[in-house]
């Protein structure tokens, strides 16, 4: 078996040899930006429905760190490169041979001191970070749909870049599209803009390439409060404005315990349902999958999650994948604090004690070595590593320093650390380096400890545990119908949430019997629920049980919805048998067209 790690290192050094750059400390980027800085990116676009392609230029300012150096080293994946000049002079450049998990190296001879360069280029019809829809796979079925995802190294295959966490750049953008539709960036949206095909855009805070955000579509605008909005296909609307109403609370909330919101707006885009994740945080505009809109907010902590991001993880930001704990760490326990001012303690006890299912079942099925708040990714594609590690392990740790120091010293803490390192990328070192003065010393903290929770597998010993009232009631119930002291229909669940319905389905035993599982159904008609996240838990107990009544509604859901959170459980549970492996690769062809490339290359494995 090859080694990854010295076949990921000789593909670095092989390019570091032909360009004359030093190896970077971010081992996902081939960009030489030790030497020579991206600072600024224009962009001007086309967007072609017809050839799925944007077709137009980059050009970049750059910032020489290094006066010795005379040549630009960029990430690309799949891109098609037409010309690249400065000042009207035509540049030589070499595209070297593509590397699987990192795309391919753009090499260009330039002047060191060159203060621009401009890159002409196209997009792959099947670029990584670029979802094109046909009509029919909209809502409303009358216009395509495109939309950008970036994170974790996807960037690169819609505009040659320096693709880092590390590197932070300001941006504009002109966008040309087919009249009747609207683009939409992570940046300053207009929304009264005229409906004329081009459309400008300005980001003028730096931000890390991952959160270089684009959307075209049949858009409409709703605002919900002074600063915040919703931008969403027609039909959609209404329905996600009333679900998200509590957004401009969230806002005002957040910038109270932590400071300013350095963004200006907050505004949400609804996707259409093939998004791959739950939320993506592209500031000013974080990217929304429908399957959180249930009628009664009951799923509007991922809103408050991407909002978190605007201070964690968007302003303060993972110097490499490697530290996405900052990110997602953070902004796990801001989401929890945000969620119990907003909607109250006992909600925030139920989120949390769920959240800590989640990790509780993650930490039974990783490797040890993915089971650390810092995982090596060296000679890894960051996408393959996503777990609840980086974000409830990382938000348990958090909540454990808080209670050590006490809320109000640890929230003084976290608004002067947000402000410290703003518009910064930092690893887990410099955060460590931070703590040491500002909690460690003065608090007495055990460093041993800190180290422990940060850089080894599994959690300490002691470390807190979520507890729910609400769900002792939960469990009692539970327990009572499984030993037959009741029958589902006089289970009391009149007043239950729908985070009580997911403890209780979530708990219970994998298999039950056929006479259980029609009884369930029976009394709560759990095929039928319009709830995805409930109806996702139902439906992993309907696979693990081979429970047939419910196969026709797994099959409709995993071909209505490409959240991979929601349907890759599923297929994990249905590949598990030859009758469900079949089953799920019949369902999987047939949704296939409809997913985000990431959903795809995150289950097809399922059915090689």
């Amino acid at each position: 078996m090859i080694n990854t790690f010295k076949l990921f290192a000789a593909t670095i050094l092989l390019v570091c040899s032909l360009s004359g750059f030093a190896q970077t400390s971010d081992p996902h980027s081939f960009a030489n930006f030790d030497q020579v800085n991206v600072s600024h990116i224009d962009l001007n676009l086309n967007v072609d429905f017809n050839k799925k392609q944007l077709t137009g230029s980059a050009t970049l300012s750059l910032k020489w760190l290094d006066k010795t150096t005379n040549s630009l080293v960029l990430d690309t994946r799949d891109l098609t490169i037409k010309s690249i000049n400065s000042g009207g002079k035509t540049l030589a450049y070499k595209l070297h041979k593509a590397d699987p998990n990192l795309g391919s190296a753009l090499v260009i001879d330039i002047a060191n001191g060159t203060d621009k360069v401009t890159i002409a280029y196209s997009t792959s019809p099947n670029a990584s970070g670029l979802q094109w829809l046909s009509p029919e796979q909209t809502t409303e079925k009358k216009h395509p749909f495109l939309f950008s995802q970036a994170q974790a190294i996807h960037a690169r295959s819609f505009i040659p870049l320096q693709d880092s966490p590390t590197v932070r750049v300001t941006y504009a953008a002109t966008i040309t599209t087919p009249k009747e539709l609207v683009a939409v960036m992570s940046a300053n949206n207009d929304a009264s803009a005229p409906r004329n095909g081009v459309y400008h855009f300005k980001m003028p805070q730096a931000i890390p390439s991952y959160l270089i955000a684009i959307a075209v579509g049949d858009l409409q605008f709703q605002a919900i409060g002074k600063d915040t909005g919703v931008y969403a296909e027609p039909s959609v609307l209404a329905s996600a404005v009333n679900e998200f109403s509590d957004t401009q609370a969230m806002l005002d909330i957040t910038e109270k315990m932590y400071g300013a919101y350095p963004w200006e707006r907050y505004d949400l885009l609804i996707l259409p349902s093939s998004f791959p994740f739950g939320g993506m945080e592209n500031p000013r505009l974080s990217f929304i999958t429908p399957t959180v809109i249930a009628g009664d907010k009951s799923l509007v902590s991922l809103i408050a999650h991407e909002l978190a991001h605007s201070w964690s993880g968007n302003t303060v930001t993972n110097s490499s994948w490697r530290d996405l704990w900052l990110n997602e760490g953070f902004t796990t326990y801001l989401t929890y604090r945000i969620m119990e001012v907003i909607y109250g303690t006992s909600r925030f006890d139920m989120e949390a004690l769920l959240g800590y299912q989640d990790l509780q079942a993650d930490l039974a099925v990783l490797q040890k070595d993915d089971q650390r708040l810092t995982i090596d990714l060296t000679g890894r594609d960051p996408d393959d590593v996503f777990s609840n590690i980086p974000y409830e392990k990382g938000a348990l740790f958090i909540r454990e320093i808080e209670q050590q120091v006490g809320r109000a010293n640890f929230d003084e803490f976290l608004m002067a650390y947000f402000e410290h390192f703003k518009f910064q990328s930092i690893d887990t070192e410099t955060f460590l380096a931070y703590i040491q003065k500002h909690l460690i010393t003065p608090y007495h903290l055990d460093l041993d400890r800190i180290k422990q929770w940060i850089y080894t597998p599994g959690l300490p010993k002691n470390h807190p545990i979520p507890k729910s009232d609400a769900f002792t009631i939960v469990d009692q119930n539970r327990m009572s119908w499984l030993n037959g002291n009741v029958k589902a229909t006089q289970l009391d669940v009149k007043e239950w949430t729908v985070h009580q319905w997911l403890h209780f389905l979530n708990n219970l035993p994998d298999q039950l019997s056929a006479a259980q599982l029609v009884e369930l159904d029976s009394a709560f008609k759990l095929t039928q629920s319009t709830n995805n996240e409930i109806a996702h838990s139902w439906l992993v107990l309907v696979v693990k049980n081979d429970y047939q009544p419910a196969f026709e509604r797994l099959e409709t859901y995993l071909i209505s919805i490409g959240r991979n959170k929601l349907v890759k459980p599923l297929y994990r549970e249905l590949a598990k048998t030859s009758k469900g492996k079949k089953f799920g690769k019949r369902v999987f062809n047939i949704a296939k067209p409809g997913y985000h490339p990431l959903t795809v290359k995150a289950n097809e494995g399922f059915f090689n």
